[in-house]
């Protein structure tokens, strides 16, 4: 009777959470991150137990054949909502279809050919191996693509290994001791769906979570980020530092990078043309810049990249490098165009350590992008040393004072 009760509550628990899995899949437009195969799942696995409960004695009958390729359909398609909601665009319908069709089939000659025993046994060792296989696939994840959900991750691989362990001491008992060894009121049953309802209670609030966290952390992502670019704002720049500053002893240098005569691509070309050679320039600085580097577009034709434990050198050398590649590979092809080139000029900064001295270093970059500007432009620029503790952007503002005194 205990048994019926908790299978029942199990039946609730995945239908009412069938029904969420719908309604949060409708309304994320486009990318619905597998909460229609999670909902999928649910409704397979809670059909399954429903079925279960009305299929009488264990044996061979439709209801019975109809359970176990539904169970085995669920945990398909909880796999295929695993796989979309880490950007993997897997079939559903067709492979739905098939698992249970020649599952189905399978079991009928299975039966025929040797009893009821063999195919309970098939489908809990099937179950148990495809639940290995996902505990190997989710602990593979945590070093790889599901790096950022790792707590997460492992209690899924935690939950489902318990259920494999489950699966097989089944397997064990019904080669050993047949169908009464799964009798309802039997212990090993009642362990059995009291474990399913805790993974029905726990399991799908976890996807919701996880849900929330992606579209969280997607709507930060965009608001650290240019929208035409894709690069990094002012706003995730200063984050982004103040995560490689947490490093001791680190010293970047700022390259301040403006593109020149932009207002007259502008003017004479159109914002089209303009918003083509942003882009450009974003993709190379991309692949000019080092791997550790951070770049950033502080708005109109302005840009900036981080040279990370740059001397000077390195700062020289990465900022050559941008000039160069955006001068020989920015080019706008076509009659309007008449093969339209850019260059852009560059200011680089003093060395600096912590999120506090970025505004200074704005300064010295900007007052040697200015200088730069003023010598002809397509060129980089040094900011000046420091004087007596002024910055080098007032070095300027400085001597002047010193030579009217």
């Amino acid at each position: 009777m205990i048994a019926t009760l908790l299978v029942g509550m199990l039946c609730v628990y995945l239908l009412s959470f069938t029904v969420m899995f719908l309604l949060i899949s409708k309304r994320l437009h486009g990318e619905k991150m597998g909460m229609d195969a999670f909902a999928v799942g649910n409704l397979t696995l809670g059909m399954a137990y429903v079925l279960q409960l009305l299929e009488g004695p264990m044996g061979l009958s439709w209801m019975s054949v109809l359970n176990h390729s539904l169970t085995l359909c669920s945990l398909l398609a909880y796999c295929v909502g695993g796989a979309r909601f880490f950007g993997r665009d897997t079939p559903l319908l067709k492979p739905l279809i098939g698992i249970g069709v020649g599952y189905g089939i399978v079991q009928v000659l299975v039966d025929l050919a040797w009893g009821p025993v063999v195919r309970y046994s098939m489908l809990a060792a099937t179950c148990a191996v495809c639940f290995v296989c996902m505990v190997a696939v989710l602990l593979y994840g945590v070093r790889t693509f599901a790096r950022d959900l790792r707590g997460e991750v492992l209690l899924f691989a935690v939950l489902i290994g318990g259920i494999c362990v489950l699966n097989v001491i089944k397997f064990a008992k019904l080669v050993g001791g047949g169908l009464a060894a799964l009798s309802m009121d039997g212990q090993f049953q009642m362990v059995f769906y009291v474990y399913m309802c805790s993974l029905a209670t726990i399991l799908p609030p976890s996807i919701v979570w996880l849900v929330l966290r992606r579209l969280t952390d997607a709507l930060r992502g965009m608001a650290a980020r240019d929208p035409l670019t894709q690069l990094l704002n002012r706003r995730g720049l200063t984050e982004a530092l103040g995560d490689c500053f947490r490093r001791p002893e680190i010293k970047a240098r700022l390259l301040l990078i403006d593109v020149d005569h932009f207002k007259q691509i502008n003017d004479n070309y159109g914002h089209h043309a303009g918003d083509a050679v942003l882009c450009g320039i974003a993709d190379a600085l991309r692949g000019a810049v080092r791997k550790d580097d951070l770049v950033c577009r502080l708005g109109g034709e302005e840009f900036a990249a981080i040279c990370m434990r740059a001397d000077d050198a390195t700062a020289r050398r990465v900022a050559e490098r941008v000039r160069s590649t955006i001068e020989q590979k920015i080019m706008l092809q076509g009659p309007r165009y008449q093969s339209l080139r850019c260059t852009v000029t560059i200011g680089i900064s003093e060395g600096f350590g912590d999120e506090a001295s970025l505004e200074r270093a704005m300064q010295d970059a900007d007052a040697a992008l200015y200088r730069g500007k003023k010598a002809g432009r397509n060129r980089v620029e040094w900011a000046m040393p420091a004087l007596d503790g002024i910055p080098g952007s007032r070095r300027l503002e400085a001597e002047s004072e010193v030579a009217l005194s």
